[in-house]
């Protein structure tokens, strides 16, 4: 199936299936993280935010038969650039989708003249990790730290990754 795969500019026509998988993805983090508050209430709002900040020209698709399974995206910052989004459909995930877009979108970056390219998964999303690792995102260049002022929540959150001999939750 991959081989059928095509991966093309996004265009305005696009928009509403891309939303869906935006919205798709933010349901899962949703679920990763017990908190249906992520997102807000309008989750396709976050692609519309990303749209506007960033324009329709910093986001690509995969597409087979026409039907678009996933996208990606590249935020230029000088020198450096950051993939995001990536997501891929959930129908059509571990097919080889993710790997074919991260390799098109590494090679765009090179071509561009772009010497450090980054992404940010969610701490929570070990397949995306594993990935990204396995695709050569293997250098820690900065770490977000969180702390739930909501003391309920403190069950929610996992132990077992260490940074510097530090154990911290996710």
């Amino acid at each position: 199936m991959s081989e059928d795969l095509k991966i093309r500019n996004y265009r305005e026509s696009d928009n509403a299936l891309c939303q869906k998988m935006w919205i798709e993805l933010t349901e899962y983090h949703q679920e990763i993280y017990v908190d249906p508050s992520i997102g807000g209430e309008n989750l396709a709002q976050g692609f519309k935010d990303h749209l506007e900040q960033y324009g329709g020209e910093s986001i690509w698709v995969a597409e087979v038969d026409e039907i678009i399974i996933g996208l990606i995206g590249l935020i230029v910052r000088g020198k450096a650039a950051e993939v995001e989004p990536i997501i891929i459909s959930s129908a059509y995930r571990k097919q080889g989708i993710g790997k074919k877009l991260l390799r098109f979108i590494i090679n765009h970056a090179r071509e561009k003249g772009i010497k450090y390219l980054s992404i940010r998964p969610v701490a929570r999303n070990k397949n995306a990790m594993k990935l990204f690792y396995e695709m050569g995102f293997i250098i820690i260049g900065h770490i977000e730290l969180f702390m739930s002022l909501k003391e309920k929540e403190s069950k929610k959150w996992k132990t077992g990754i260490e940074i510097h001999e530090i154990p911290f939750e996710y």
